[in-house]
């Protein structure tokens, strides 16, 4: 079985302060890319193997769009998104499927209740369940069902490794990456997802983030659409309040959190930051990024500050801020 990074391999990221008390470290690896792409500074070990999670997304939707899926502005920018259900997302998602002949019924991810808290009680109070569309990956798999379409490919199956889709998303991974993948794995949605380094996804991503939508490449020209999308509407990517969607916002970032920790964010020039916490947890992953980015001359330390206000980094006592999620001693 691949592992990824070990314990002895990581690096303090971040901490959780109470009281003047360090009660818990976050420690992983980070890596982060210049403008032109080059590494400029590492912690941790980048170099080792882990799962993207959705922090995958960008490039599997640029994937998507070469494979014929002309999607522009928000329904571009839902399929790279990890949205917390609200009805606009929702909206969006069926608008998507409806353009390609599809159904709710069409999607193969699983059925889930919606992240956002309102929505979930207002459905609650409607005695509504779960559903497809509103799962954090509807989104995505809308992309990846319009891409089939749009080919030709069967929409049955589509989420199975030997499907064309999935065939050519391995390969526009690998392009963008410049590595093979070593192992494939079941994301939570039932897509496939790819183990790669954080040094090859931060690479992917700087690619896409840093593409010109002027360029003689398609694939670059595909990537700076996408990257406007998001920037344009950063309430798809996430929602009202949720970190990428305030980092977006605040600080003009190309943002995307993934599962059991993992970040990846753009600066307006092209700075990347990848990053992965070792124990999963990406409380802390967005102000790391950032931090990172200002480290880098990226942005000020100002816009940092800002971020970690927007995102409410606050630890309470008794209802009162006692303490903060601060970005840690290994960086």
């Amino acid at each position: 079985m691949l592992e990824t990074f070990k314990v002895a391999d990581a690096v303090e990221l971040a901490i959780v302060e109470r009281s003047g008390f360090v009660e818990s470290r976050h420690a992983g690896s980070a890596v982060v890319l210049s403008p032109d792409g080059d590494v400029v500074a590492g912690h941790g070990n980048p170099d080792a193997l882990i799962l993207p999670r959705s922090s995958l997304k960008p490039l599997q939707a640029v994937a998507c769009v070469t494979a014929g899926a002309a999607l522009e502005g928000e329904q571009l920018a839902l399929g790279t998104a990890s949205h917390s259900g609200t009805d606009r997302h929702v909206e969006v998602v069926r608008e998507m499927l409806a353009a390609g002949g599809l159904t709710e019924d069409s999607l193969a991810c699983p059925p889930a209740w919606p992240s956002h808290a309102r929505t979930r009680s207002e459905m609650i109070a409607d005695h509504a369940g779960e559903s497809r569309i509103r799962m954090n990956c509807s989104g995505k798999h809308a992309l990846m069902l319009r891409a089939c379409v749009a080919t030709g490919w069967p929409t049955d199956g589509y989420l199975r490794q030997d499907h064309p889709l999935q065939l050519h998303i391995r390969e526009v991974v690998e392009r963008l990456t410049g590595e093979k993948i070593a192992h494939t794995a079941v994301d939570g949605c039932g897509a496939p997802v790819h183990a790669i380094t954080l040094t090859g996804l931060a690479r992917g991503v700087h690619r896409i983030g840093a593409a010109s939508e002027r360029s003689p490449f398609a694939l670059h020209r595909v990537a700076g659409t996408l990257v406007r999308a998001v920037r344009e509407n950063p309430w798809t990517i996430a929602g009202p309040g949720e970190p990428d969607t305030v980092a977006i916002e605040t600080l003009g970032v190309f943002a995307k959190g993934g599962a059991e920790g993992v970040m990846v964010m753009v600066a307006p020039d092209g700075t990347t930051v990848a990053l992965k916490m070792l124990d999963g947890s990406g409380r802390a992953a967005t102000i790391v990024a950032a931090t990172l980015l200002a480290r880098a001359g990226a942005i000020s330390a100002a816009d940092a500050d800002a971020l970690a206000e927007a995102l409410a980094l606050d630890v309470l006592g008794g209802g009162q801020p006692v303490g903060a999620i601060r970005p840690g001693a290994g960086l």
